[in-house]
């Protein structure tokens, strides 16, 4: 029973692992260009260029680890806050420029990553009510997938 547990958990993490590693992976040989990109499309912000510039060479690179890393099934639930978290910058950004299809993309993860979430917790007993527990999260379990 635990073995298929496994199993199911590492093809549902599959699809969003390839898909946050693939849009790092192929950025990082090209990051000047997708930097310079980035503060073109983002002219219209109210995000100063200088903070557009700096997260555009962070991006390809969470991005990247955070798929490689979820793939790996290390340290998951930090995994999926930290995803979350992009994702939640990467919104607002796009919010700020009204692009909204990036947006529908970004909440799309965020959602998966969400979902994901929910079925890890829900094989490792993160949601008990019980002594350790704070706000639903247990704080001294193992992260680790397996």
């Amino acid at each position: 029973m635990m073995e298929n547990v496994k199993i199911s958990f590492f093809f549902l993490r599959l699809p969003i692992a390839i898909s946050l590693a693939g849009h790092g992976l192929v950025r990082l040989p090209k990051l000047q260009e997708f930097a310079d990109g980035m503060v073109s499309n983002m002219e219209e912000s109210i995000l100063p260029s200088a903070a557009v510039l700096g997260f555009s060479y962070f991006i390809p690179i969470a991005e990247a680890i955070i798929g490689i890393v979820l793939l790996l099934g290390i340290q998951v639930r930090y995994t999926i806050f930290a995803g979350l978290a992009l994702m939640a910058l990467l919104t607002f950004g796009s919010s700020t420029i009204e692009n909204w299809s990036a947006v529908e993309s970004q909440l799309i993860h965020a959602g998966y990553l969400m979902l994901l979430f929910w079925y890890w917790s829900d094989k490792h007993g993160t949601t008990s009510h019980h002594a350790g527990v704070v706000s639903g999260f247990r704080t001294s379990e193992s992260d680790r997938a397996d």
